[in-house]
């Protein structure tokens, strides 16, 4: 069979694709994990966001697919309905399969008949998709097959979840070279993705993680991880994000990875990789050099807030915990950053402001702390992923301003506090986040001095959009150039035409009254 597997253009603000332009490792791992016999390409549709009915059209064409598998998250679902409605006039009657963190939280939204979706690819789609290219291409049925729902009679049905999988035992590698699309980069570096482990095992309110596959960490061998990396490498990487949804929950392990890469030859590479900041603060000084020696440069730390009430309210309190002689001594994160800068490596700081209690002052409280102690912001609002505790609560108190799924990208508040409204929030964090950005170009200069010679003034201004010579000279407010930026953001998520009068208003991107809430998590 030809198969085409596309992850959806719309991209993270905090990850432009200038700056940032990485694969969709599950569509690789899907691809590795088919039998050998069939043609699949893998296309990551953030490679063409400048023409996505164009590229959609030529993968079509090229490669004359018998199915089609879109990877979605919740902020991207209204692009994905735009791209079925597309390929449903190339090619009317070719199956449709979605999967990824929105079909599987949210599957009713792709239930109806007018969704033109034929099969929901739930939870790990490795070996679930491989059993349904096999039962397509022998005429059985998929009555059998778990985790997954498919379409009979035009209603929905839904096999039961598929338990999560032995990774070294069930998981193949991952199929890079099935990827159709070029043009992977990491300020102007090529960049790949490894994963280690999947599964978490803690319960932050925010994440779909949990709502995904549960509770549960698992793994692959050292030696399959460093077969990896050398695969990623041999290819042209020379930046590779190690993926994993929490590396850090086994030390042990990570800092035996860190090791292997060094002895392996692997750290001529700049690895980036998320991290717990009790983990790091933990470990000391071994683990810190352990990861520098392998060639780390950035380190995600999952900060989420520096207020203890925020912590609680986010599930996020026990990953933050300093602990001496078995007891809670505080907060761990100044002790992480501290390790990672005296090892020189660089924060990346996760926080999530806009929590339902959140006034002014706590927002600014991060907004200080992150000047202070980070040098890459990350900051986010709370949004309502699909099925998350959090959602609940949100939801619950009235605090959600909007069904458009398409706002849900983590940069655009669409929950309001109990003293703030959602568009104040938004203000307060773009406001001060740019001015961190700008102050960390130096280290981006000293490091890829050619991609910023050619790049940076388009860096700064995508930062600044929105700003113009009327903002810097006072002729008028920030305000006014906020309200700018926001409209110049929703531009930028239309990367399908309008539909025409044939197609007009046929899938709708948000529920209708009275649904359950829409919502996600991280691919």
């Amino acid at each position: 069979m030809n198969v085409l597997l596309c992850s959806m253009p719309d991209s993270f603000e905090h990850t432009p694709s200038m700056t940032m332009r990485m694969p969709n490792g599950a569509l690789a791992s899907l691809a590795g994990n088919l039998d050998p016999h069939h043609h699949v390409a893998v296309a990551d549709l953030v490679l063409a966001q400048h023409d996505v009915p164009g590229t959609v059209r030529r993968l079509v064409a090229d490669h004359q697919p018998d199915l089609v598998g879109l990877s979605v998250m919740t902020f991207q679902r209204r692009t994905a309905f735009q791209v079925i409605d597309l390929l449903r006039v190339l090619r009317p009657g070719i199956p449709v399969v979605v999967g990824g963190y929105d079909p599987s939280l949210a599957p009713e939204v792709y239930a109806p008949a007018a969704s033109g979706v034929d099969y929901i690819v739930r939870g790990e789609g490795d070996l679930t998709f491989r059993e349904l290219v096999r039962a397509l291409e022998g005429g059985a049925s998929p009555d059998g097959i778990a985790g997954l729902s498919f379409r009979r009679d035009g209603v929905m049905v839904e096999n039961p979840p598929r338990p999560v999988s032995d990774l070294d035992r069930e998981i193949r590698p991952p199929r890079r070279d099935a990827r159709v699309l070029s043009g992977y980069t990491f300020i102007g570096r090529p960049i790949d993705i490894v994963e280690t482990s999947r599964g978490c095992t803690y319960d932050c309110s925010f994440c779909s993680i949990i709502e995904m596959r549960g509770r549960n960490f698992h793994t692959w061998s050292v030696d399959r991880v460093i077969a990896d990396i050398a695969d990623a490498r041999a290819r042209g990487a020379r930046a590779i994000f190690i993926v994993d949804d929490n590396v850090s929950l086994n030390v042990t392990r990570f800092q035996a990875i860190c090791d292997a890469i060094t002895r392996a030859g692997l750290n001529d590479v700049d690895y980036i990789v998320q991290a717990m900041t009790s983990a790091i603060a933990q470990s000391g000084d071994a683990l810190a050099a352990s990861m520098r020696r392998a060639g780390f440069r950035y380190v995600f730390l999952g900060i989420e807030n520096v207020l203890d009430q925020d912590l609680a309210f986010l599930k996020a309190s026990a990953k933050n915990a300093r602990r001496e002689g078995g007891r809670t001594v505080g907060n761990a994160t100044t002790r992480a950053i501290d390790l990672l800068h005296r090892h020189g490596m660089f924060v990346v700081g996760g926080l999530i402001v806009g929590n339902p209690g959140d006034t002014r002052a706590s927002i600014d409280a991060n907004l200080a702390f992150a000047r202070r102690y980070v040098d890459w912001p990350y900051i986010q609002h709370p949004t309502p992923y699909p099925g998350t505790p959090m959602t609940r609560e949100f939801r619950e108190k009235g605090l959600i301003v909007t069904e458009a799924v398409e706002e849900y990208d983590g940069t655009t508040a669409v929950v309001r506090t109990e003293h703030l409204e959602a568009d104040e929030i938004e203000f307060l964090r773009w406001q001060a986040e740019r001015w961190m950005k700008v102050r960390h170009l130096p280290v981006v200069v000293a490091h890829d001095p050619g991609f910023v010679a050619r790049y940076g003034l388009r860096m700064l201004r995508h930062t600044f959009r929105g700003t113009t010579l009327r903002t810097w000279i006072g002729l008028e407010s920030e305000r006014d150039a906020f309200r700018r930026y926001k409209a110049i953001r929703r531009a930028e998520r239309e990367y399908m035409p309008a539909p025409g009068p044939s197609g007009g208003g046929r899938i709708r991107a948000t529920p209708p009254a009275g649904d359950p809430s829409p919502a996600q998590g991280r691919m």
